[in-house]
């Protein structure tokens, strides 16, 4: 019975009774009709195994943008299925696939290959299932607006993915995804500014937090240490040190001013290096946040305890 129906409203009686056959709920003192045309949303079989359950339900898995005709299509049985049948029966359905494969769109034929390829850089990347569903959205977007044409399929692939984890603000350089499909940075961040241009998708600029704890946790960094950084962070965007500059050079330097003040030594190379950017870079955003924060003071009374 429905959770809000708790007493009778005519009688105040709780006596109620619940005909499943009608989806009707009655009121047993004064003959109320409290609730007619119920809805049972419960299924209308039992279930002792998985394979009943199976076999009984009316519905497939949800659409999704990772699978070129979103999991609506369907496909003639593959060779495990057609092992089953006959030789002729067998040859048959052989041809009735290859015409299947042969009559498909030129897009549904991209689409199988270049999801194909975001499915591995993304479980390269480990990026969670959400950001997977949206690149591929991007990606197929792109495709029916022809944007793909005159440029490589990883390029658009690796460009949509980028786009996708600043979206859901998941923290993944250019540099990363340049490792992981094998394109250069510079044309992946070339393809990526065009598609979301044409596509008109607007994404904010990235949070140099988002970066700190995948940077602490690859140079084995405290917990205390992780927090300073973002503190370090939030003072330097109020006096507006991280507009107009790379998050992931001002996280990396916030990360090494606060290993220093724990006592953390870490090099510029060795934080560079799991950042992603110059020693040049580090330098410069360190002496930056030094000169305009006044670390330098924490520095030396951090020094003297020790």
């Amino acid at each position: 019975m429905a959770d809000y129906v708790k007493k009778c409203p005519e009688c105040g009686g709780i006596n109620l009774f619940w005909n499943k056959e009608k989806g009707e709920v009655i009121c047993k003192d004064c003959g109320l009709v409290v609730e007619d045309k119920m809805i049972d949303f419960g299924q209308e079989w039992r279930e002792f195994d998985s394979e009943g359950g199976e076999s009984r339900r009316r519905a497939g898995a949800p659409m999704t943008y990772t699978q070129y005709d979103q999991g609506l299509g369907t496909e003639v049985g593959g060779k495990a299925d057609l092992g089953r049948l006959s030789g002729k029966s067998r040859n048959k359905f052989f041809r009735l696939r290859k015409w299947q494969y042969r009559i498909s769109t030129a897009i549904e034929r991209n689409l199988k290959l270049a999801l194909a390829e975001l499915k591995r850089v993304a479980s390269y990347l480990k990026l969670p299932r959400s950001v997977e569903e949206e690149s591929a959205r991007i990606y197929t977007m792109a495709v029916q607006r022809g944007l793909v044409r005159g440029r490589s399929m990883e390029s658009v692939v690796s460009g949509a993915l980028y786009a996708a984890c600043r979206r859901h603000e998941v923290p993944r350089t250019l540099d990363e995804l340049s490792e992981a499909s094998g394109i250069e940075k510079k044309e992946i961040g070339r393809t990526y500014r065009f598609v979301t241009r044409e596509l008109g998708i607007s994404i904010l600029p990235s949070n140099p937090a988002d970066y700190i704890p995948r940077f602490a946790s690859a140079l084995k960094l405290s917990p205390e240490t992780q927090s300073k950084s973002i503190e370090i962070l939030e003072r330097a965007q109020k006096a507006e040190l991280t507009s107009g500059r790379g998050p992931t050079g001002i996280a990396a330097a916030a990360l090494y001013v606060s290993a220093l003040l724990h006592g953390e030594k870490r090099t510029q190379r060795e934080v560079a290096d799991v950042a992603g950017v110059t020693e040049v870079t580090i330098r410069n955003r360190y002496k930056e946040l030094l000169d305009r924060l006044n670390l330098e003071k924490e520095i030396r009374k951090s020094k003297k305890r020790k």
